[in-house]
């Protein structure tokens, strides 16, 4: 009876999910209220989870709780520390939880709210927690093995060192669009760029107090760290209200720029409890409470989604950025649906610290599916604004026009309704100067969040306040990985420079570890400046190229993994891992193809270089803009260069493991597993970890 009774509470999830995604695709009268959107999107998480989960775990993982965890066999109190699986779910999801599922959806909004909707809940169900599922798994079998070691003892050696150099090389592009969408947030705004200057201190002054005054006490700190926080963003509108003090805060994109690189500098070499610790107890208590806030002020207020199903743009002409929806969709939303930068968390900390091989499941796959719903929160969010105020917060000023009428004119002549007076009242209401041309996603997203929450609490009036709430929110959320992947490319840059001089890669020798904070800030900051300085925004080059690479990466884990699956007999269930590393390759290629050699301007590197080039031959560059103009060229020229040789790098590891793969098959080679040896637990069944997680 009670097993009939689960059937039919499952039925009824599931065709309340299906009828709400119905409703989303084939919706095309009134506007469409949000709800069906969160309806939508947990009753598919649900079942993605109670179904597809259970089976990945029984079936084609065989997932085994008498076998020792990494964290049991090696622990040491510091690496491997055995911990709650609901502590270890909130380190992981902090970790992985950076700007893609906010950003990525507000941008690919442009294509209007059902493309990218379809995309976050399909493909983080049946290719993102798949991911990060199973090379959590690989890891913990292996020691806590990273995808590059894991690679190289897999594949073959030199697919491994491929694998190394690709994820340097990805880290690289990845921060420095992390940069970028903070200056474009923080630009001209001295309100929003004073509450995060003030959250590095208050990081700093928690540090000191867990370190010295109460150790250990982290949920004391944490909300007294909250406090501050929320205070400093009260504090920000008395700041900007103030003449002097705003010049002060008011910074140009170069200044912050230069700023962001000066703080990832200090963050990669300050002691991690210093500054990098506690400024994690910050973010993780505010990006769980905003984002479930988020969806209850959904569910309250019952927004319109007042972007349609799909706009004119899927053609590939779109202001925000160009290109068709295939591939860019695809690449534009990564976090949220699938994220290459998970594999390296998910063999990195997190295996270290996993009590047993069945709370992968829940740790790998339930905290993606959380992400996801960031993504879809974030994407409901965007699309509930009016469709003219999008695109005219998201659009550059060389698409629309260089002032507020001419922007005005152009959005509204796409059939997208706008003043230009409603822009400077928006603008007003909020707190900020002006919001034409906040290219990044960010200050849109920040606008949507702000107008959902005014309208549960405070109405109209307290609008500024949460929009700038909002901007900490998504600073505070995308720091955290910009801090954090600062001080791992400062590893990965003392592993290769150890091989060449062993005391480089010591990470106790400060010389070394100064010298190697100046390379990978000196490598993402270069990236970054490029893109503040770019006349289309820099979105529009960078975004493509951060999706490209991180999906990428996607696709070297999903080699991995599909390898290992094969190596331990289930040739049976590789298509599991298989078919969303065939999607992400299709989608990858196809868009680094389109990228390097397009004819667009607009979507090709090498189409753009030759354009200004073109201009400077002409005499169309004015004298004092041509310098500058030629940088340009060559970072257009760099990018083309950089997308070629992260997808041959890619090709050249898929080539290795289809070799590897035909060995396997045809059994030419004894098959070689290296998993650690079996070594049966000694903890009681119901041991909770709580000795070390619950500190």
């Amino acid at each position: 009876m009670k097993r009939i009774f689960g059937i039919i509470i499952w039925l009824g999830i599931a065709m309340l999910g299906a009828g709400a995604f119905a409703k989303i695709a084939f919706d095309r009268g009134e506007p469409l209220n949000a709800t069906w959107f969160v309806v939508a999107a947990t009753c598919c998480y649900l079942v993605a989870y109670r179904l597809y989960s259970a089976f990945v775990a029984a079936k084609v993982l065989a997932l085994d709780d008498t076998r020792a965890t990494p964290s049991e066999r090696h622990d040491d109190g510091r690496d491997f520390v055995p911990t709650n699986k609901w502590v270890l779910f909130g380190h992981h999801f902090a970790a992985i939880a950076g700007p893609g599922p906010l950003v990525g959806p507000t941008l690919a909004a442009q294509f209007g709210y059902l493309p990218g909707t379809l995309w976050l809940i399909a493909g983080a169900a049946f290719a993102g927690c798949v991911q990060d599922f199973v090379i959590l798994f690989c890891s913990i079998r292996r020691d806590g093995k990273s995808v590059g070691q894991m690679a190289r003892e897999e594949v073959s050696e030199r697919g491994g060192f491929i694998a190394q150099l690709a994820v340097l090389a990805i880290m690289t592009i990845l921060l420095a669009v992390i940069g970028l969408v903070v200056v474009n947030a923080l630009k001209s705004s001295p309100w929003a760029t004073f509450t995060l200057a003030m959250t590095i201190p208050i990081a700093i002054l928690l540090g000191l107090y867990l370190r010295f005054v109460r150790p250990g006490r982290v949920l004391e700190a944490s909300v007294m760290g909250v406090a501050l926080v929320l205070f400093v963003v009260v504090a920000g509108q008395w700041v900007a209200d103030s003449p002097s003090w705003s010049r002060v805060f008011t910074l140009s994109g170069v200044a912050l720029a230069f700023s962001i690189i000066a703080y990832g500098f200090a963050a990669s070499a300050l002691p991690v409890w210093l500054l990098l610790a506690p400024r994690d107890y910050l973010s993780a208590f505010i990006k769980a409470g905003a984002i479930f806030s988020l969806a209850a002020g959904i569910l309250i207020v019952r927004p319109q989604v007042l972007m349609p199903p799909l706009t004119r743009f899927i053609d590939g002409t779109g202001p925000v950025f160009a290109g068709k929806i295939f591939p860019f969709c695809f690449i534009t939303i990564a976090c949220g649906a699938i994220s290459g930068f998970h594999s390296l968390i998910s063999s990195g900390t997190t295996p270290k610290m996993i009590l047993r091989e069945s709370h992968a499941r829940f740790i790998g796959y339930g905290a993606m599916l959380l992400e996801s719903f960031v993504g879809v929160m974030a994407m409901v969010a965007a699309c509930a604004m009016p469709p003219g105020v999008y695109f005219a917060i998201n659009s550059p000023p060389s698409i629309v026009g260089n002032t507020g009428d001419a922007a005005a004119a152009t959005i509204s002549g796409w059939g997208y309704p706008l003043h230009a007076q409603t822009m400077a009242e928006l603008a007003h209401k909020v707190g900020e100067i002006t919001l034409w041309n906040r290219a990044g996603g960010a200050p849109s997203l920040a606008v949507g969040m702000a107008q959902i929450f005014s309208s549960t609490i405070g109405g109209e009036r307290l609008l500024s306040i949460w929009y700038h709430f909002a901007i900490m929110f998504e600073a505070l959320f995308i720091l955290t990985v910009l801090d954090a992947g600062t001080r791992v490319g400062r590893f990965m840059v003392q592993d290769l420079g150890g091989r060449v001089w062993k005391p480089f890669g010591r990470t106790s020798w400060m010389p070394g570890v100064l010298l190697s904070s100046a390379i990978i800030v000196a490598l993402w900051g270069y990236f970054l400046y490029q893109g503040v300085v770019d006349p289309l925004g820099g979105i529009n080059s960078l975004w493509p190229l951060f999706g490209i690479s991180n999906q990428l990466l996607a696709a070297v884990a999903l080699v991995v993994a599909t390898t290992i699956l094969m190596k331990m007999g289930k040739l049976r269930w590789i298509w599991v891992t298989l078919l969303p590393m065939g999607w992400l390759v299709t989608i990858t290629m196809t868009a680094s193809y389109q990228k390097i050699f397009d004819a667009n301007p607009r979507i090709g590197f090498l189409a753009y270089a030759k354009a200004l080039a073109a201009q400077i031959a002409a005499a169309k560059i004015p004298a004092e803009k041509i310098a500058e103009t030629q940088r340009l060229i060559f970072n257009q020229r760099l990018d083309a260069v950089v997308t070629g040789v992260l997808a041959f790098m890619i090709l050249v590891l898929i080539v290795e493991a289809l070799a590897h793969w035909y060995s396997i098959l045809s059994r030419r080679k004894e098959i070689v597993l290296h998993e650690s040896p079996y070594v049966a637990t000694r903890w009681a069944s119901d041991f909770s970890g709580t000795a070390h997680g619950d500190d």
